[in-house]
């Protein structure tokens, strides 16, 4: 059998180090807050090369809350990518703002700039580009974009830890950037966690205080804010893995490199990689028209894989009421019928690898035979 993602190996990799980290926060006896988070809040904007951190709950509320730190309300819209994790779209539901959906570049799967000012209307406040599995967003025309109608840009950085856009680290091309360390992610916790990264003096502050009930005096409540604050055990163990991460990356990129040279000429749409971008490969997402049956015949030799997304939020039942029919964002939808992500991970080894490979071309060879 070959896992999708082995969750366990970094652990048994880095065991010493984070039994300590574990043992030093339980021994401290400071489970809220605390020197934990600001020395990882200091060390992750110092990696993502800005100015400021401010770890939350969890990738949600990271978003959730970065565009409250912005202002954004009811009456407001929002330009977010038609093919992301619903996540997105649910922060901005969450302040009552209005969705206007982009449909993606076809070779890139992230919003295509080109498509966002025909989206922009005098109610626009943000847009919202999605680094989507680990590659990063074309954030120049974006911003440039932005810069010429006076709007605010978030990024969500979800997959894409270490990523690089033009040689600079994702973590400060626009206003902020919203984090998440879910367990799967490039840099995980063990548990949920989040954070946004931004050089904005004054989103920063604002976040600290909604983050922790609208108050940054005890007691003392300036607005009605939320109870989300990364916890310190997992900012520990953030720490030590966050000193691992650029070498975890490289692995990655070792295992993409390898699947682009060995699926090559079987029946796949392989990833594309602008040489702008230097991805993290969070998810190496191939497409194929049969998909479902090419899923089914790794599934059958042992080989896990993962549809990322089977559904595009358009088209979801929590978002029913925004009375989108099939057809609505044809780019979306067949993204969401052909991709399949294969095992990626730092732990895969050689003999993974060429297992996936060879039951990858033997499947997808059969499934075009006549």
């Amino acid at each position: 059998m070959i896992s999708f993602l082995d969750l366990k190996a970094p652990y048994l990799e880095l065991k010493q180090e984070l039994d300590e980290a574990i043992a030093r926060v339980v021994s401290s006896g400071w489970f809220i807050g605390g020197p934990e988070v600001d020395q990882f809040e200091a060390e992750y904007a110092a990696y993502c090369g800005a100015a400021h951190a401010v770890g939350v709950a969890n990738g949600l509320d990271a978003l959730h809350l970065a565009l409250r730190a912005m202002d954004v309300g009811p009456g407001d819209e929002v330009i977010v990518p038609s093919n992301t994790y619903i996540a997105t779209w649910l922060a901005v539901s969450q302040c009552g703002a209005t969705l206007v959906p982009v449909e993606p570049d076809a070779r890139t799967f992230n919003i295509d700039p080109a498509l966002i000012e025909a989206a922009i209307t005098p109610r626009t406040k943000v847009l919202l580009p999605v680094h989507l599995y680990g590659q990063p967003a074309d954030m120049d025309p974006i911003l440039a974009i932005a810069r010429k109608h006076g709007l605010r840009v978030l990024e969500d950085g979800a997959q894409a830890h270490g990523a690089r856009y033009k040689g600079q680290r994702v973590g400060a091309h626009g206003d902020a950037v919203a984090w998440s360390f879910y367990p799967g992610k490039n840099l995980g916790a063990m548990g949920d966690g989040g954070a946004v990264t931004t050089n904005d003096p004054q989103i920063a502050d604002r976040m600290r205080v909604l983050r922790n009930y609208g108050s940054r005096v005890k007691y003392v409540n300036e607005v009605q804010g939320y109870n989300s604050r990364l916890d310190p055990l997992q900012a520990a163990i953030l720490r030590v893995k966050l000193a691992k991460l650029d070498e975890w990356n490289a692995r990655r990129r070792s295992i993409s490199k390898r699947y682009q040279q060995r699926l090559a000429n079987c029946g796949l749409t392989l990833p594309y990689v602008p040489d702008w971008a230097e991805p993290v490969w969070h998810l190496y997402v191939v497409q194929h028209p049969q998909r479902d049956a090419l899923q089914q015949a790794l599934t059958d030799a042992g080989v896990g894989s993962l549809i990322h997304y089977p559904i595009p939020p358009h088209l979801q039942q929590a978002y029913a009421s925004f009375g989108c029919r099939e057809g609505a964002f044809p780019l979306a939808e067949r993204m969401a019928d052909q991709v399949l992500s294969l095992p990626m991970g730092p732990a895969m080894g050689e003999s993974e690898l060429s297992g996936v490979v060879r039951i990858v071309q033997s499947a997808a060879k059969a499934i075009c035979r006549p």
